[in-house]
């Protein structure tokens, strides 16, 4: 006659089983899948943006005039609080100097005073305190063709309403969507804005870049679904992730 199992045996191997198994894991049954970064845990902005103010978007860098520029290189947010890492320098290099800035801190960058007026998850806006410098970057081009690399300062780094309004109109207008390839399309806006995205292999976040005048101007990373970003002063939020598609709908005039 067979001896009778122990219970107590029975129950430790199946734990064993179990969890050799992987049954039942977080990581939806040890596929290799990961969760996705947690969410920015806000507020959306901290601080009024000013009509002058120069919109440097987050992984992205701003040319200054006169040489120099700076970059939103991370952004910082608590549940009520909001602060931004900036950076000297239009596109990265070792050894720039960075700093955390708050709303309304003075700060010099790149040689020259701005106040910090507003900082979003999407974008830093700096008001420049030198009037030398204000009217430099709102002067109006040569013309607002693109020309393609550095000549096209004058269209990617501006506030002046004519090159503002140029770039406006090459996106669907508000309450439209701008759908963006996975990793094969490159969208080109007349003022010289190129735009690329990526879709994480969930699907649940993705990426959108921009670049204008040689400059990556914008590096948002693991966006989701109901993120806000921005391109040329226009505004948009994430409406759709799939597999070879970002869609994202605008959302400002």
């Amino acid at each position: 006659m067979a001896k009778p199992v122990n219970s107590r045996y029975l129950v430790a191997s199946t734990v064993v089983l179990f969890a050799l198994s992987g049954c039942g894991t977080s990581d939806g049954g040890g596929d290799g899948a990961t969760a996705p970064p947690p969410r920015d845990k806000g507020p959306l902005c901290a601080g009024e943006a000013t009509a002058g103010g120069l919109h440097v978007l987050r992984g992205g860098g701003f040319r200054l005039p006169g040489g120099g520029g700076v970059q939103y290189a991370a952004a910082h947010a608590d549940g009520k609080t909001r602060s931004a890492t900036v950076r000297d320098g239009a596109r990265y290099e070792a050894d720039q100097k960075q700093q955390t800035v708050e709303p309304g801190q003075q700060i010099t960058v790149s040689g020259h005073g701005y106040t910090v007026t507003q900082i979003c998850s999407y974008r830093v806006v700096l008001e420049p305190q030198d009037e030398k410098v204000r009217a430099a970057v709102a002067a109006a081009p040569d013309s607002l063709e693109s020309q393609g690399g550095p000549a096209d300062n004058g269209l990617c780094f501006s506030t002046n309403r004519s090159v503002l309004a140029a770039a406006s109109k090459g996106f669907p207008p508000k309450g439209e969507t701008q759908s963006l390839l996975d990793n094969s399309g490159v969208w080109t806006s007349p003022t010289g804005l190129s735009i690329t995205a990526h879709v994480g292999s969930d699907a649940q976040t993705g990426g959108i870049s921009a670049s204008c005048a040689g400059i990556k101007v914008a590096g948002y990373e693991d966006v989701r679904v109901g993120d806000t970003v921005e391109f040329a002063n226009v505004l948009f939020k994430v409406s759709e992730l799939s597999d070879d598609v970002v869609r994202m709908k605008r959302t400002s005039a």
